[in-house]
């Protein structure tokens, strides 16, 4: 090898040699990046826990008042930091009431040796929740009764309490979850959702008939409008009942009514609400006319015994 072609080895091998160390210094800046993006991330991370966290810490000291007249810049972070801490404590009772459910629907609990007798578990979630909690069992069943009501109408919006809530619980227990939401949809329609209070709830219930009957499934809404109408006299408490027959045959033709439609689902309340704006439509009066044959046909069986009414 010529002298003149060890040298431009000796280059070549020497500017290799730099693009590797320069390569390599990338790669640990890189690192180096990557590393302060990430402790970033979990600094960042852990100031929106700590952010989250509830905690009694988090809740100001009670202090005098700094003056009479207008709160001053840090009274006024002050009470937001404690209306915070009430709001939190109204969705914690919801928290609480949904846990204690979950814990009773799947039994868990029952791996849990007794505080009183460890020989022995836990069988029933009044006496684990007593025990091990605290709660009594009225409160208990209280709670569990209550959380659906709280999830679905803070879900729509409602800023509601336990005490608003509980009054909805034999509501709920006697009808449905969607009544229990009904109702306090109708009241909060009727005064503004800002003026909804556990009496004004316990007010409407009171004017409830006895033999009142509400659709499990009908949308809350809807519900609340068949409420409000049943209170003003537009619309009898007890309507006839639907023999299980027939609504499971609307049902059927519900989901055919779907597939025509290529939809997913009909609720049965927007069927009814077809039928009865085709029942009064002035410009057609087909639906009407079936209506009035069959029930003149049902009339018509009823005085004649032993005759069947015409289903066509």
């Amino acid at each position: 090898m010529s002298e003149e072609q060890k040298q431009a080895w000796a280059e070549d091998a020497s500017w290799s040699s730099s693009r590797r160390r320069g390569k390599g210094k990338l790669a640990e800046g890189s690192k180096a990046v990557d590393a302060d993006r990430q402790a970033a991330i979990e600094k960042a991370v852990e100031s929106a826990v700590e952010e989250a966290r509830p905690g009694l810490d988090k809740i100001p000291d009670p202090v005098e008042p700094a003056g009479e007249g207008a709160l001053t810049s840090e009274e006024v972070e002050r009470l937001r930091q404690c209306e915070a801490g009430i709001a939190l404590a109204e969705t914690v009772w919801f928290m609480q009431g949904k846990s204690l459910d979950t814990i009773a629907t799947g039994r868990l609990f029952r791996t849990t040796p007794h505080k009183l007798d460890p020989e022995r578990c836990y069988t029933t979630i009044e006496d684990w929740a007593w025990t091990e909690k605290g709660v009594r069992p009225s409160k208990c069943s209280q709670l569990r009764a209550a959380w659906p009501i709280g999830e679905v109408l803070m879900a729509r919006g409602y800023e509601t309490n336990p005490g608003q809530v509980r009054e909805l619980v034999p509501v709920k227990n006697a009808f449905s979850l969607n009544a229990a939401v009904a109702v306090y949809v109708l009241v909060a329609e009727s005064v503004g959702a800002e003026k909804v209070t556990a009496d004004r709830l316990r007010e409407t219930i009171k004017l409830m008939p006895g033999d009142l009957r509400l659709e499990d499934d009908e949308d809350p809404d809807v519900l609340a409008k068949t409420i409000k109408g049943v209170l003003l006299g537009e619309l009898p408490a007890a309507a006839p009942a639907i023999p299980p027959a027939v609504t499971r045959a609307v049902d059927r033709r519900a989901i055919d009514l779907a597939n025509g439609l290529e939809r997913s689902r009909i609720p049965r309340s927007e069927v009814q609400l077809q039928l009865m704006q085709a029942f009064s439509d002035p410009e057609d009066s087909t639906v009407f006319d079936i209506v009035l044959n069959r029930m003149r046909a049902a009339e018509k069986a009823a005085r004649t015994p032993g005759r069947k009414p015409n289903k066509k």
